[in-house]
């Protein structure tokens, strides 16, 4: 058996609530199996085992006046009692957890078939225990309280290296835990020292608490513990173990904090009164100037406004992936209604092309700035982007400019000039044919040319290329194409910042 981690596993510490008796133990078994009726939980309840004639000194054990010896004499069980009350837990369905003190405990656990060993914060570094426990095939959870960075590493590296199944539980060894000792932060530090782990949190506050426990649902715990007993005449609570109303009360608050806390690990639905509300606030498209039938719908076209109409582009349906074309005449202020037009989004055809280009990057070996923009440049369009376009990445641009040209197999970049800039390019990757002036020449890996200023130039390759550009300082408004046409493509450029990968 696994810890689970399918939904919260929740233990319920009997410890040594149960006072020595068997009907006092069976009583809080069932006490807490009805409070906790209708939850969607795993529950667990916890035992405790000391095999007391060895684990006790022989000089101390009448030696009343030592707390635990105390404690632990008076509230005794034998082995056949103990397996009475776990006879219970199985016969309820609990699962069941158990406490080992020292090794011949160990021993009775595996005897009466727990489920899980906990390890106690006192004996979280108790080598001789932890060595019994590493060849039980229980798996192990282990409360940290008063343990160092450095002793949970050494722990859980000796469960994590024999392949034991772990979790670990925040925990503070103060009875009951002062609010400002909860330190439910150190729940945040255990989940990301030990991603893989499920991290729990063994609470020992005030039992009418439910505050605490709402913040380690929050943080994402896997496991809770809670002490539970039940009050009688003869029988007292201590301050920190909850009575079945108070241990409802808890777990109702529990279910509150998870359904506060909603989906983990991906984003949640929207409700349809939140979508209704943020289309209400959004601005709405309308045209700047009539827009004649069959014309693609340019962002100077258009102006955005309130109030937002009924099937009406909003601003926020406007993105550099997608373009629009009118289907009908559109007249200056009218609204921009999907009725009206026809919607191409781009967006896969870009990601196609970042694909493309990281898959020859990584082909080419070139090293690429992490952080560099990529200027992708279709002249003719997105859809003629194989044909006729260049990818491009500025590393940078002062007096001096630098920049990696990746030209695709089978692309061309179509004929232009500079006024201003004068440009020597070095063939890093594969091989194409420059065209100077109308002078065609076929260039590979490692040749240099130089395009001085004024000179047409253009590439095409037939396997891909990547070129390293090294010029004077690069102005937007110095490139002029031979073709007319590709100066009215005004959204003949797309750039992306994180695109690497």
């Amino acid at each position: 058996m696994k810890i689970p981690t399918d939904k919260l596993l929740i233990i319920f510490d009997l410890a040594n609530n149960h006072m020595g008796s068997v009907e006092h133990g069976l009583k809080i078994i069932r006490a807490i199996h009805k409070a906790a009726r209708g939850f969607p939980y795993h529950f667990a309840v916890k035992f405790q085992y000391r095999q007391l004639d060895t684990f006790i000194h022989p000089d101390f054990k009448n030696r009343y006046d030592f707390k635990y010896v105390k404690r632990f004499s008076e509230t005794r069980l034998t082995k056949a009692q103990f397996k009475t009350l776990k006879r219970e837990l199985d016969k309820l369905g609990f699962l069941s957890v158990c406490t080992p003190f020292d090794e011949d405990s160990v021993d009775l656990i595996e005897e009466h078939r727990f489920s899980f060993i906990k390890i106690a914060s006192c004996s979280f570094t108790d080598w001789p225990l932890l060595e019994r426990i590493v060849k039980t095939n229980s798996p192990v959870i282990a409360s940290t309280a008063g343990a160092s960075l450095e002793d949970i590493d050494k722990v859980f590296s000796f469960f994590d290296h024999r392949k034991k199944n772990i979790a670990l539980m925040h925990c503070v060894a103060e009875y009951p835990t002062l609010n400002p000792n909860l330190q439910l932060n150190q729940i945040d530090l255990l989940r990301s020292r030990y991603p893989n782990t499920p991290i729990g949190y063994s609470t020992h506050e005030d039992p009418g608490n439910v505050d605490a426990v709402k913040i380690a649902v929050g943080k994402g715990v896997a496991i809770l513990e809670k002490h539970v007993g039940v009050a009688t005449e003869a029988f007292g609570l201590n301050a920190y173990s909850a009575s079945p109303e108070q241990i409802t009360a808890w777990l109702r608050s529990v279910q509150d904090a998870q359904a506060m806390c909603g989906v983990r690990g991906k984003r949640a639905p929207f409700t349809k009164s939140e979508l209704a509300s943020l289309h209400d606030l959004r601005r709405g498209s309308f045209a700047s100037r009539t827009i004649k039938r069959g014309s693609k719908i340019a962002t100077a076209d258009v102006f955005f406004a309130i109030p937002l109409g009924e099937g009406q582009v909003t601003a926020n349906d406007w993105s550099k992936y997608t373009e629009y074309v009118a289907k009908s005449d559109i007249k200056a202020g009218a609204p921009l209604r999907f009725s009206d037009v026809r919607k191409v989004d781009n967006r896969e055809k870009v990601y196609d092309i970042v694909r493309s280009v990281n898959a020859f990057l990584s082909e080419s070996g070139v090293v690429v700035p992490g952080e560099a923009d990529l200027e992708i440049s279709h002249h003719y369009g997105i859809d003629r982007f194989r044909e006729s376009g260049t990818t491009m990445i500025t590393v940078v641009n002062r007096e001096y400019c630098k920049k990696l040209i990746i030209l695709l197999p089978g692309q061309k970049h179509p004929e232009q000039y500079h006024k201003k800039k004068e440009e020597t390019f070095h063939v890093l990757y594969g091989e194409l044919t420059i065209s100077l002036n109308g002078e065609e020449k076929r260039i590979g890996r490692g040749d240099i040319f130089v395009v001085e200023k004024g000179k047409k130039h253009s590439f095409s390759t037939k396997g891909g290329a990547v070129i390293e550009e090294i010029s004077s300082t690069h102005w937007k408004e110095d490139s002029y194409y031979t073709d007319p046409a590709i100066a009215r493509n005004k959204n003949r450029k797309t750039f992306l910042t994180y695109w690497m990968g």
